[in-house]
């Protein structure tokens, strides 16, 4: 299904974990980015881009061995707004459409991305498609390559939530997956999950 990328969002400190770099943090015997990062280069999405900053050498080390394509944000320490960017540069022109994964959600599966994908592809490509469980909106999110110039905008600590609210072509996807709400955040929501 080439024309959907994938862009996965590494460059965060993690600052509400601790000390530990978040990313970094293992889960089953793997580091949340790497979780992640394996999900994205199993789908469809093609190519996958992971935007690093924060520690980026220590992530680089996870992801060896994978068929990604490495963005660094020297910007990082701005917010999310400037990871977002980044990796939207990084697209090839051909691309239309990204999936927007977060490397601290490590339980998103390749199948999951596969059908927001194919989901994104069957409702006419909107600008937006999100995916919901029980009424609450989830990660991740495909982004039309139409929103650019309007990400490009963004500054700060901020995803594409704040452009993509009130808009008509934001459509919802729903899903009976909890994955799309089961971020890792603090030490206590990461030792819930260590197995």
């Amino acid at each position: 299904m080439r024309g959907v990328a994938a862009i996965l969002l590494a460059a965060g400190r993690g600052t509400r974990f601790g000390t530990e770099p978040k990313l970094l943090a293992r889960v089953g015997g793997k580091a949340l980015v790497r979780h992640v990062a394996e999900a994205a280069v199993q789908s469809t999405a093609d190519p996958v881009t992971v935007v690093t900053g924060h520690r980026a050498e220590d992530v680089l080390a996870e992801l060896t061995g994978l068929p990604v394509q490495i963005v660094h944000n020297p910007l990082f320490a701005d917010g999310l707004s400037t990871s977002l960017k980044a990796g939207f540069s990084a697209l090839p022109s051909e691309i239309r459409a990204a999936i927007i994964l977060l490397a601290d959600m490590p339980f998103v599966r390749s199948e999951l991305v596969d059908a927001l994908i194919a989901g994104w592809q069957g409702r006419g490509e909107p600008a937006a498609l999100i995916p919901v469980l029980n009424g609450q909106r989830g990660n991740p999110v495909v982004l039309s390559r139409t929103l650019q110039t309007v990400i490009e905008g963004l500054s700060g600590d901020v995803g594409a939530g704040s452009i993509l609210r009130g808009r008509l072509d934001v459509l919802e996807w729903r899903t009976e997956d909890p994955a799309i709400i089961q971020d890792i955040d603090t030490r206590e929501e990461f030792t819930k999950h260590q197995s």
